[in-house]
Formats: structure tokens, C-alpha cells, sequence
């Protein structure tokens, strides 16, 4: 099983940049799922309604989100509805959408997702990693295939997880940081890991923001609105090769592709 996992998706560039790329990628590689991480997509902080469905048109399957999965009021409104998209599994109970769940592909085959929230330097959720593993095993009677979205912003606690897990999962995919980091590998166990995909959007920038915007703040210390850049566009992501009938990885590629 090819599945593509591509980075936080920031703005319209970073739609963009799945419009134009993922029909590419897809006739490249044979691609059979596509997970996105999408908490940043409408307008560089959340998720709505239409952008949801603009994504789903592209061809992504699933979208996961974050700590920036409430900035916009609708999605209260359309996530219990709408299974495709994924708010962090440990939110406590009474938080509105799911966490996690098993999708078909159009092959007939099945793959679940779990999106889970760190807490180091983030919000203080439930422990990601109990969380994680309740969730893994109530998937584990259904699929072999299970694919973790661990949106994190300490590398130490991306990683960890990535081992908790290791023989456990398909995949643990980090996410939130928007940088792209070099260290895909196959833990012993069979789980394939990297500490963040990255992100799809505009690389002139600082993490998909104006950069003008970023060094006043910084320089400043005084509160400034964050535009989304435009220039540079390119998505990132994983390439998964996953064997459907163990749910073991077979190979993990990180993806870099820039739109021309």
C-alpha cells in the first residue's frame, strides 16, 4: 500500500501546492491514500468548510489538524459530520469530532488514523501517549494498516512515541513545526518514522508567514498580525510503502517538491 502523508498545508498557497503537485506525485508513485495535516489551511490558522472540501476535490482522503483545530467557529458545526476530518484523539471527553478512525480506499483495502496533540511546550491534554495507544488498540481489531499524525512541537516527544509505538503502528508522522527534518528510518520493529513532514506552502518565509511580519514581532516585541507568504511554494511530505497484510512499513521517502 503507497500512502503519501504531506505536511502541514499552510494557506491558499499551500492548497496551491497540493492542487498542482498531487496529481504529479500521484501518477509518479501509485499513491493509494493521501493523509494531509490541515490545521493551518484556511487563511494560515484553522479549518473551514470550504477549504475542507476544496482538499478533498484535490484528492487528499483524510485530514488531520492540531492545536489550531478550533480557530475557526464553523468547524464546531461540521466535524461530527464530516469523519474525513480528524481532531487530536486526546482532547478530553466532550470535545466535539473524533480523533481517530479506519477509512476505505478505493482499492477496497483499509487503513486507520490516529491524530494526537503533544503536550511538551503545548496545550496540557490528555497524555498523548495512553491516548495513542487506547486508540491504536481499538484500530488494531479492524486494520493491519495504522498510520499517527503525532502533532508536536519537542522532537524528544515525537520520538519517543515513534519507539511506545514501534511494532504497534504503521507509521508515526510528525507534524506542527512546518520544517522538514532528515531523520526517516524503520524502527526495529517495523514502524516507519519522521520527526516532522514539514509543510506545504511558501518556503520565502518563516514557517509559511511573512517574514517582514515575523522579524517586527521579533524585534519588536509588540503583538503584529502573521500574513501568509506567497513566494516559493513546494509540499513536503512522506511516502509510505506499507504491506497491507502485516501493517508493517516497507520503506519511508520524505518528499520535496517544489511547484514551478
Amino acid at each position: 500500500m503507497k500512502i503519501l502523508f504531506i505536511g502541514d498545508i499552510v494557506g491558499s498557497p499551500g492548497r496551491e501546492a497540493v492542487r498542482k503537485l498531487l496529481p504529479v506525485l500521484q501518477k509518479e508513485h501509485s499513491i493509494d491514500f493521501v493523509v494531509a495535516n490541515a490545521e493551518n489551511v484556511a487563511g494560515g490558522s484553522g479549518i473551514t468548510r470550504s477549504v475542507a472540501d476544496e482538499l478533498f476535490g484535490y484528492g487528499v482522503d483524510v485530514l488531520t489538524s492540531g492545536d489550531h483545530i478550533w480557530k475557526k467557529r464553523e468547524i464546531f458545526d461540521f466535524i461530527e459530520e464530516e469523519r474525513r476530518i480528524l481532531r487530536p484523539v486526546n482532547f478530553p471527553p466532550g470535545a466535539p469530532g473524533y480523533g481517530y478512525a479506519v477509512f476505505t480506499l478505493k482499492n477496497g483495502l483499509k487503513a486507520g488514523v490516529i491524530n494526537v496533540n503533544g503536550r511538551v511546550f503545548m496545550q496540557p491534554l490528555e497524555c498523548p501517549f495512553r491516548t495513542t495507544r487506547q486508540a491504536q488498540e481499538a484500530l488494531s481489531s479492524q486494520v493491519k494498516v495504522i498510520i499517527v499524525d503525532m502533532h508536536a512541537e519537542a522532537t524528544s516527544e515525537k520520538i519517543a512515541l515513534g519507539w511506545y509505538l514501534d511494532g504497534r503502528v504503521s507509521a508515526v508522522i510528525g507534524t506542527h513545526t512546518h520544517v522538514q527534518t532528515a531523520d526517516e528510518r524503520i524502527l526495529p520493529a517495523g514502524t516507519a518514522y519522521l520527526t516532522d513532514a514539514g509543510m506545504a506552502g511558501p518556503f520565502d518565509s518563516v514557517i509559511g508567514r511573512r517574514i517582514e511580519d515575523v522579524l517586527a514581532r521579533f524585534l519588536s516585541c509588540i503583538p503584529q498580525r502573521f500574513e501568509v507568504a506567497q513566494d516559493n511554494i513546494q509540499l513536503q511530505g512522506a511516502l509510505l510503502d506499507i504491506d497491507e497484510k502485516t501493517g508493517k512499513a516497507n520503506s519511508i521517502i520524505r518528499i520535496q517538491k517544489k511547484l514551478i
